[in-house]
């Protein structure tokens, strides 16, 4: 649909920019910003250590960066979406030639200021990638083979990339994100039946290639007794924890499980298990909500801007942030096996907080410059 240019307004005074945001968006960030700032503090034990700063200034500057971000014309992120993403590949070959090696996984490159997980900000730029490329094609031709062949290398590339590290829970994080905006773009529901059957009927082949840990991890999620001590642990504390918080929960500071030391990784992977146990079912209903409102928010911005690709966008990044979002809780909750997923903003880690903050950001830029249309 095409639109008379000059009856569109397009703020260029920052005050004008500011008066466009949409701020049920940007409180509800910030009030998440600043939840995860105290289960980070909880989490260490009710200290304010070098990690809990870590995550603070973190957040105050990747805050200050989604800001930023949402002030620049929204046709800029269009026309930048290849070489960013032309840029991720090329940290993710870094990594795997000068990555930094730990417990046996490649992920993380050091750029000398701070260290980076490529993986995490792919999440972002194959998103970008794929609203730039179903942009500029019709939905007539959306479903020809041609057509469908780039979308699936774009995916194909970061995908075995990085479950080559092996970290096979972002790589299908990756992987959904952009079969998410192939689905908004009018592909048939047929082709992603076919594909499904063909990787269920692939399944036996693929387990086998799977590493001895992510195979111990898919026999854990069927039964979790099966190594109590071992690879049952983790999932096991985290499901006592939850439930030992109860309806109100134990309080601040207060957490049993995670103060003796019986749940790991309880700042970064499992922290809604700490959160959990603290504030009880009230908090973590109060905790969804607000991840309800934050996606919703993206939703409504993605109906009333007016270029295809911001739509493609804010309809493809806030299914993948609902997907973030539903991966963590159901892995800690024991309803999907652990695959390394973080919760997105509360748990610790720079470059999850990143890519989150980045893909925010052009949400709000789409909803800044929703009267900005262009071809």
């Amino acid at each position: 649909m095409l639109y008379d240019r000059s009856s569109l307004h397009v703020p260029f005074r920052i005050r004008d920019k500011f008066a466009q945001l949409d701020f049920i968006l940007f409180f509800s960030v910030l009030f998440l910003g600043l939840i995860s700032i105290f289960a980070q503090f909880s989490s260490n034990g009710g200290e304010w250590s070098s990690q809990v700063t870590n995550h603070a200034i973190r957040f105050f500057i990747f805050f200050i960066l989604f800001m930023a971000i949402s002030f620049i014309n929204i046709s800029y992120w269009n026309r930048s979406s290849l070489i960013l993403f032309l840029i991720f590949i090329l940290l993710l070959l870094a990594v795997h030639f000068f990555g930094i090696k730990v417990k046996g996984s490649r992920r993380w490159i050091n750029l000398s200021i701070f260290i980076l997980q490529p993986s995490e900000l792919m999440k972002i730029g194959i998103i970008l990638f794929l609203a730039h490329y179903y942009h500029r094609v019709s939905t007539v031709n959306v479903n020809k083979l041609k057509y469908l062949l780039i979308p699936l290398i774009a995916l194909s590339i970061p995908f075995f990339l990085v479950v080559n590290q092996p970290d096979l829970g972002t790589a299908l994080l990756i992987l959904f994100s952009g079969v998410v905006v192939i689905w908004l773009a009018g592909v048939r529901w047929k082709i992603f039946a076919f594909l499904s059957l063909l990787v269920a009927a692939l399944a036996p082949i693929l387990f086998t290639l799977l590493k001895p840990y992510q195979k111990s991890r898919i026999m854990t999620f069927l039964n979790p007794e099966l190594d109590l001590l071992n690879t049952g642990y983790q999932i096991m504390q985290s499901k006592i924890a939850i439930g030992s918080g109860g309806f109100f929960g134990k309080g601040f500071l207060k957490g049993s499980q995670a103060y003796l030391d019986y749940l790991p990784e309880k700042h970064t992977d499992f922290i809604f298990t700490l959160y959990s146990e603290e504030f009880g079912f009230i908090g973590s209903m109060i905790l969804v909500f607000l991840y309800f409102l934050i996606t919703y928010r993206m939703v409504h911005i993605g109906n009333i801007t007016r270029s295809i690709f911001g739509k493609l966008f804010c309809y493809g990044f806030s299914t993948a942030f609902f997907i973030y979002v539903t991966f963590n809780m159901s892995m800690v909750l024991g309803l999907l096996p652990i695959v390394g997923a973080p919760l997105p903003i509360l748990s610790y880690g720079g470059s999850s907080m990143l890519s989150i903050m980045f893909g925010l950001g052009i949400v709000m830029s789409c909803n800044i410059y929703k009267n900005y249309y262009f071809s």
